[in-house]
C-alpha cells in the first residue's frame, strides 16, 4: 500500500530556508520587544532627570537594536520567501509528476479544469499560507507572549487584562472558521467547474462561433461566475466579522489600560516612562493578535486548497507494473482471451463481452461499427489504457498487466481519433515519436504518411511553426502529421483509431499501400467507417453491441455478414466513396 504524502513532504531541499526563517524572526522580535523597554527608561532615567549623557547612551542603544530588528526582519523575510516559492513549485512539481501516472479513469475523476485549478489556485493559496505560517504565525504568538510578559514586570494588574481579552478572540477566530470552512471548500470545486466551462468553450470557439452560441456560452459562465460569487460572499461575510472582533478586543484593552494607567501614574505607582512602555506593549500585543488572526483567515482559506492538492498527490493510478514486469515485446501478435470491459467496473453495465481473437504478428485489421459499439475501447486494451474487467489480453504472448507499461506502450503506437499537435515546429511534434530521430527519418516516415507533399509547400518546410493543438493546419494535414510522429516509433503494432477520415480516399488508399509495403511485419489495426480504408485487410472485425458480431475477409463478409454488406452497398451504390 502507497504511503500517504502531506504537503511537508514537498518542502525538501527548501528545509534549510523553512528551519532558519523562524530562527531569524525570533532575534527580530526579542529587539522588537526590548526597544518599548529602553524607551521607559530614556523617558525617565534620561529626559525626566535632565541627563543628556544617558538619553545620548539610550538613543544610541535603541537605533542600534532597530537595525538589528530590520536586519534580522529582512534576513527572514528572505529566507520566507525562497521556502514559500520553492514549496509552491515543488508541489506543482509533484503533482503534475502524479498526473502523468494516471490512467484515464483517473483523469477522468479529476477532471482537467480540476487539475488544474489545484495546480493554479490551490498551490497560490497554499504558498501565502505557508508563508504566513512560517514567518508571521512565529512572530505573533512570540512577540505576544513576550510583550504580555513584560507588561507584567511593569504592573500585573495592567497585565492581567489581557487574559480576559484572549480567550474571548481566541473563541471567536475558531467559530469564524468553522462556520466558513465549508463555503470555502465548495467555491474551489465550483471553480473546477468554472475551468472546465472555459476550456469547452476555447477548445469549441469555432463550433460555438459556427453555431453563433455565444450568448448561450455567456449564459453557461455567467450562471457558474454567479454562484461561485455568491458562496464566497457567503464565507466573506463570514470572515468580515473577525476585523470588528478584533476591534472591538483592541478598544477595549486600551481604554481600560489608559484609565487604570492614567490613575497609577496620578498615584506614584507607574512612572511615566513605564506607562509608554505599557502602551507600546499593549500595541505590540494587539498587532499581534490582529497578524494571527489574518493568519488564520488564510489558513481558512488555504486549508481546503491543502484538502484538494494532498487528494491529488495521493491518488494511485489504478493501472500498475507487476512485481517482476516484462521489459521486451517479442512480436506484434495479439489475442483476447474472453475479455468483457466495464468503464464503472461493474458487470451489469459492460460495454466489451466476451471477446475472443487472435491475430498474427505482422496482420492488418480492419474493425467496423457503428458508433457507441466500442471499437475504440477494444483497442485501448492492447497498450493497456484500461486493464480488462474479465479475461485477458496478450502481446507477444505474454498478458499486457505483466508487462512494463512504458516498454509495452513504446512497442504499440496509436493514433487517436482526436489526436493532438503541440505547439513547435514540425519537426518537435515528430520527434514526440523518437527524440533522437534525424532529418532523413522524419522525412521518411512523412513520406509513409503522405504528409511530406503538403510539408515541402510551406515556406519553412520541417521547421514550420504548429500552434497549440495544430489550428494553423487543416483535419487531413494535422492526421497524416500524427500518423508520421507514430510510425517513427518504429512500432510492433499501430492502431489508426479513424484517423483518416479527414483525408481523401485516394491519399489513403497510399497511406495503406505505403504500410504494406514499408512496414510489413508490423500489426495494424485500422478501425474506418468507410469500407474502402479496410477491405484489403487480411482481417476485418465487425463490432454490434460490445461484441465481435462478425470477423472475415471483405468477400468473406460481402456473403456471410449482412450488417457489412448493407454498409457496403450504402456507401457504394450511394455514391459514399470519392472518386
Amino acid at each position: 500500500m502507497k504511503k500517504q504524502r502531506g504537503l511537508t513532504s514537498c518542502i525538501k531541499e527548501f528545509k534549510r530556508d523553512t528551519i532558519l526563517t523562524p530562527i531569524f524572526v525570533i532575534g527580530e522580535v526579542a529587539f522588537d520587544v526590548l526597544i518599548p523597554m529602553m524607551t521607559g527608561k530614556l523617558l525617565d532615567e534620561g529626559v525626566k532627570a535632565g541627563n543628556m549623557g544617558l538619553i545620548f547612551q539610550y538613543g544610541i542603544l535603541i537605533v542600534a537594536m532597530a537595525l538589528m530588528a530590520l536586519l534580522l526582519g529582512a534576513t527572514s523575510g528572505r529566507f520566507a520567501a525562497r521556502a514559500a516559492t520553492g514549496f509552491s513549485r515543488n508541489l506543482r512539481r509533484d503533482m503534475y509528476e502524479n498526473v502523468q501516472k494516471f490512467s484515464f479513469a483517473n483523469i477522468d475523476k479529476f477532471s482537467t479544469g480540476g487539475i488544474i485549478t489545484r495546480l493554479t489556485t490551490d498551490v497560490t493559496n497554499v504558498q501565502m499560507a505557508f508563508m504566513m505560517i512560517i514567518r508571521i504565525a512565529v512572530r505573533c504568538p512570540i512577540m505576544l507572549i513576550c510583550a504580555w510578559i513584560l507588561t507584567f514586570t511593569i504592573n500585573p494588574k495592567m497585565a492581567l487584562i489581557f487574559l480576559v481579552v484572549v480567550p474571548i478572540l481566541a473563541i471567536g477566530i475558531l467559530a469564524i472558521m468553522k462556520m466558513a470552512h465549508p463555503l470555502f471548500e465548495r467555491v474551489f470545486k465550483k471553480y473546477d467547474w468554472l475551468n472546465n466551462v472555459v476550456q469547452e468553450n476555447l477548445l469549441g470557439i469555432r463550433v460555438v462561433k459556427s453555431f453563433v452560441r455565444e450568448e448561450h456560452e455567456k449564459e453557461k459562465f455567467g450562471k457558474v461566475s454567479q454562484e461561485i460569487y455568491m458562496d464566497f460572499t457567503r464565507a466573506e461575510k463570514i470572515v468580515a466579522f473577525n476585523m470588528p472582533l478584533m476591534q472591538l478586543c483592541v478598544y477595549t484593552c486600551m481604554l481600560t489600560v489608559s484609565w487604570i494607567g492614567a490613575n497609577l501614574v496620578v498615584g506614584g505607582d507607574l512612572t511615566p516612562g513605564q506607562l509608554t512602555s505599557m502602551f507600546s506593549y499593549i500595541m505590540m500585543i494587539l498587532m499581534s493578535l490582529m497578524m494571527l488572526s489574518m493568519v488564520l483567515v488564510m489558513i481558512i482559506l488555504a486549508r481546503a486548497s491543502a484538502e484538494r492538492i494532498v487528494e491529488l498527490l495521493n491518488e494511485e493510478s489504478d493501472l500498475q507494473n507487476g512485481p517482476n514486469p516484462i521489459e521486451e515485446v517479442k512480436d506484434g501478435s495479439v489475442v483476447f482471451e474472453n475479455v468483457s470491459f466495464s468503464y464503472a467496473k461493474d458487470p451489469t453495465k459492460e460495454c466489451l463481452k466476451d471477446v475472443n481473437l487472435t491475430i498474427r504478428s505482422g496482420e492488418t485489421v480492419g474493425i467496423l461499427g457503428g458508433t457507441g459499439t466500442s471499437k475504440t475501447t477494444l483497442v485501448q486494451l492492447i497498450p493497456r489504457l484500461y486493464d480488462a474487467t474479465e479475461g485477458r489480453v496478450l502481446v507477444g504472448g505474454v498478458d499486457v498487466r505483466d508487462y512494463d507499461m512504458e516498454a509495452l506502450r513504446e512497442q504499440v503506437a496509436m493514433v487517436l481519433q482526436k489526436n493532438v499537435l503541440f505547439s513547435g515546429s514540425i519537426k518537435d511534434n515528430l520527434r514526440w515519436g523518437n527524440k533522437e530521430a534525424t532529418d532523413e527519418e522524419m522525412v521518411r516516415v512523412c513520406k509513409l504518411a503522405q504528409a511530406d507533399p503538403f510539408i515541402q509547400e510551406f515556406p519553412d518546410k520541417y521547421d514550420t511553426h504548429i500552434e497549440q493543438g495544430g489550428s494553423n493546419v487543416s483535419g487531413g494535414q494535422k492526421q497524416r502529421l500524427c500518423i508520421a510522429r507514430a510510425l517513427l516509433k518504429k512500432p510492433k503494432i499501430l492502431i489508426l483509431d479513424d484517423s483518416t477520415s479527414a483525408v481523401d480516399t485516394k491519399t489513403d488508399a497510399l497511406i495503406r499501400k505505403a504500410f504494406r509495403e514499408e512496414i510489413p511485419e508490423t500489426t495494424k489495426f485500422i478501425i474506418a467507417q468507410r469500407i474502402s480504408s479496410i477491405e484489403d485487410a487480411d482481417k476485418i472485425l465487425v463490432m454490434e453491441g460490445g461484441k465481435i458480431a462478425a470477423m472475415g475477409t471483405h468477400e468473406e463478409l460481402l456473403q456471410s455478414c449482412e450488417i457489412y454488406r448493407e454498409i457496403y452497398e450504402s456507401q457504394t451504390k450511394g455514391g459514399g466513396e470519392d472518386e
